[in-house]
């Protein structure tokens, strides 16, 4: 399954520039272990005293945007999985300022974050190898839209590779 594949029905507009930034002829399972090739790689150049580093006042730290990304990936294996499942009852946004500031992302150490970015990766990896293609098409609703498993498999990977360039680029790492 690639992302040309998915109809813009799947997903809501918002994610929209996550969808366009993921190459669309490479297959999700493909996607998902590059992608975690390249945050593996971002991490292991990083120095942990940088974790605590701000390009600019009242913006993320290094450590939470990458706690930002550990804790939305777990939201949206969720949410792909609740879908999958049949879930009837819409599945409710989430305030992603307030999870920042509660994630006690300061106290983290590198090398825990590399170790937890594997394990949810390689988690999600497998949870959307067991879904079958009737589960990866259904519909099911997601802060106030229609969303498949499989649009939110793509949107976790351009999801990443979005916070993964400002991380570039912003923070110079």
């Amino acid at each position: 399954m690639t992302v040309e594949q998915l109809s813009a029905s799947e997903y809501n507009p918002f994610y929209e520039n996550y969808i366009k930034s993921v190459p669309k002829e490479i297959s999700l399972g493909i996607l998902f272990l590059d992608n975690l090739k390249e945050i593996s790689a971002l991490l292991e150049g990083l120095d942990e005293a940088k974790l605590s580093y701000r390009y600019e006042e009242n913006k993320w730290t290094i450590a939470e945007v990458l706690q930002h990304l550990l804790d939305v990936e777990r939201i949206f294996q969720f949410r792909a999985l609740s879908i999958a499942r049949r879930e009837a009852q819409p599945l409710q946004g989430f305030d992603h300022d307030a999870y920042v500031t509660f994630s006690g992302a300061e106290n983290r150490s590198l090398e825990s974050i590399k170790n937890e970015f594997e394990i949810v990766r390689k988690s999600t990896s497998f949870l959307f190898d067991s879904f079958t293609n009737e589960m990866l098409k259904q519909v099911g609703q997601m802060n106030g839209s229609s969303a498949t498993p499989r649009a939110i498999g793509f949107i976790i990977v351009g999801h990443t590779k979005h916070h993964l360039k400002i991380l570039r680029e912003r923070y110079s790492i």
